[in-house]
Order: structure tokens, then C-alpha cells, then sequence
């Protein structure tokens, strides 16, 4: 053992040697350089970006806004004109009166149809009782005209009668059924009149929100980005005017799956963030994604074919930041971050 130390090309090469396995050990994780505390620099800021978009085409007559400023809920931030927008909705409106005045015009034919069945009913019923008495006038004189006692004359007259009264029946009759089909065509266009009138006020009604989506306003509180609208631009339905990022922001770490070992919902973690000198920041994990990034590739490799090579494939781990921290304001989605989580301190399951 002495005379290897004499021999300091040995010395080195021993060195190197226990530098390269250290090195490799290091690498791995392995022991003694095992932590139970795993990193990733795959990790961002993220946060609820909203696209806004207007929903009707048009020019824009009114600009509220520039670039970057703070805007609250409701606040309006462009203005596209509104004249065709406000003709139609004027025109649904008028529209829609019509079709309220002819369905209550509906109802006034109606009532005077059942008025006019009712009036047939009771000539019905009135010519009826006339041909009732003619029958029994009738009846009653035909002994008596046989026997000579009573007018031949009146006989003719009593036999007119009842013909007569019996054509009144008929003719009272068919006012009956007349007036009757009258009422069922009546009727029969109370359905089609309801629906005209309630699709003019569904268009009322979609052309008062035609009319208010001229108006553009913030969807939340928050901060917007770049302002690409322009005062007199022309812009169509989905063109993106600008976007309102709010105030809430998470860390998005992608670790190794190797590195899920141990870790669960509620691991405290840590985070620093390279444009704000590394200062770090306090969280915990509230999420772990149900699969791996490439599952929700568009393009999945088919590992079936051809040559496999293996990957380590990374999970997408959420993590939300501890309240009332500094420069917690600071922090914009899109941020890279170096994460820490230690899989020491995860709750028991």
C-alpha cells in the first residue's frame, strides 16, 4: 500500500477514478447522494389567460383601453358600431308587435266565432220549437179537415207551415256546422300564430344581444396585454383584440416520473423564479396531472414499430403558492422557475 502512494500518477488516476464514480452517483441520485427532495427547472408560472374576442363584425368606433393597463370586471373596453345592430333589433321589435297584435286579433275571432255558434244554436233550437208547434198544429187539424170542420184553405195553410218550419230546421241546421268549422279553422291557427309570435320574440331577443355585444367589456379583474385593436379597424366575429390576465397565478412543474415517488397532494414545496433574481417562494402541491405529457400529444409515437428507444417520460404536477408572500404580485404566467418539492414532508394517505 505504501508504494502506491510513492507514485503520483497513481494517485491521480485513483482520484479521478472516485471523481468519475462520485460523479455518476451524483447523476443518479444514488446513494450517498439519495435526497428525498426533487427538482425540476421544466416548471412555469401559469395563469387563467383570457382571449377576448368580440362576438359580432363591425367597425370599432372607440378605443378604452392601451397596452398593459389594470382593468375590473364589467369595465368597458371597446366599442363597435352599433346602428345596423340597433335597426335590427328595432325591426325584430316591430316584428314581434305584429305578431302580438294578430294572436290578440286571433282571440277576438275566436270569441265572436263561438258568439256566432251560440246565435246558430239558438235559431237551431228556435226553428226547432217552431216545427215542434207546425207538427202538432198539423196533427191536431187532420181529423178535423177529414170530418169537413175545419177549412180546406186552413189546411193548406197548416201543411205550409210545417214545411215551411221544417225548412228553417234544415236551414238553421247547416248554420250550426258552418259556424262550427269556422270555430276549428279558428282554431287551427292558434298554434301556428303562439309559435310566430314566440320566434319574433326570440328575435327580439337575439337582436338585443347582437345589440349589447357591440360593447366589449373585461371579463374579470386583472391586467391586459397587448391592445392590437384599432380605432376604425374593421373586425370580424373571433378576432382577438386584446387578452385580461387575472391576479391568480400556479407553478406548472414537469417532473420525471421517477421523481413521483412519495409525492402527493398537499408535499410542501418551493420554488424560485429566474426574472426576479431566484427569490423563492413557498407551496404546495394541489394537483398531479392523470397522465403523462405525451398523452395529450396530438401526435402519440407508436412504440410497436420500428426501433424503441426509452424515454422518461415527465408529469405535470400543480402547485399553488402559499398567500401573503413578497413579490408574490410580481409573478406572470409564463415565468420559468426551478421547483423543489420534498417528498419527506408528504402527508400519509
Amino acid at each position: 500500500m505504501k508504494n502506491i502512494f510513492r507514485y503520483p500518477s497513481i494517485m491521480v488516476v485513483l482520484c479521478l477514478g472516485i471523481i468519475g464514480v462520485m460523479i455518476v452517483l451524483y447523476s443518479w441520485q444514488l446513494f450517498p447522494f439519495n435526497s428525498q427532495v426533487e427538482s425540476t427547472d421544466n416548471a412555469y408560472v401559469r395563469g387563467n389567460v383570457t382571449l377576448l374576442s368580440p362576438q359580432v363584425s363591425g367597425y370599432i368606433t372607440d378605443v378604452k383601453v392601451q397596452d398593459f393597463m389594470p382593468v375590473k370586471k364589467g369595465d368597458l373596453l371597446f366599442v363597435i358600431d352599433d346602428s345596423t345592430y340597433r335597426q335590427e333589433f328595432l325591426q325584430a321589435q316591430a316584428a314581434a308587435a305584429q305578431a302580438q297584435v294578430t294572436l290578440q286579433n286571433f282571440e277576438q275571432n275566436r270569441a265572436s266565432g263561438a258568439a256566432s255558434l251560440q246565435l246558430a244554436e239558438a235559431e237551431l233550437q228556435s226553428a226547432q220549437a217552431t216545427q215542434s208547434k207546425a207538427t202538432l198544429d198539423t196533427g191536431r187539424n187532420g181529423p178535423l179537415l177529414e170530418k169537413g170542420l175545419v177549412s180546406k184553405t186552413t189546411g193548406d195553410e197548416l201543411h205550409a207551415a210545417l214545411l215551411t218550419a221544417q225548412a228553417n230546421v234544415a236551414k238553421a241546421r247547416a248554420s250550426v256546422n258552418i259556424a262550427r268549422q269556422s270555430l276549428a279553422l279558428v282554431d287551427a291557427n292558434k298554434a301556428s300564430l303562439a309559435a310566430a309570435f314566440k320566434a319574433a320574440q326570440a328575435r327580439v331577443e337575439v337582436a338585443q344581444i347582437n345589440l349589447q355585444h357591440t360593447q366589449i367589456v373585461a371579463p374579470s379583474d386583472g391586467q391586459l396585454g397587448e391592445v392590437s385593436a384599432r380605432l376604425g379597424q374593421y373586425v370580424s366575429a373571433g378576432t382577438q383584440l386584446t387578452s385580461v390576465t387575472p391576479k391568480m397565478v400556479w407553478v406548472t412543474a414537469n417532473f420525471k416520473e421517477r421523481q413521483l415517488a412519495g409525492m402527493a397532494v398537499g408535499t410542501p414545496a418551493s420554488f424560485t423564479v429566474d426574472a426576479l433574481n431566484d427569490h423563492a417562494f413557498k407551496g404546495h402541491v394541489v394537483r398531479i396531472a392523470p397522465a403523462a405529457g405525451s398523452e395529450f400529444s396530438v401526435l402519440k409515437a407508436d412504440n410497436a414499430t420500428g426501433n424503441f428507444t426509452k424515454i422518461s417520460q415527465r408529469i405535470a404536477v400543480r402547485i399553488e403558492l402559499e398567500p401573503g408572500q413578497l413579490q408574490s404580485d410580481q409573478l406572470r404566467p409564463g415565468m420559468s422557475t426551478v421547483v423543489s418539492v420534498d417528498t419527506s414532508q408528504a402527508p400519509e394517505s
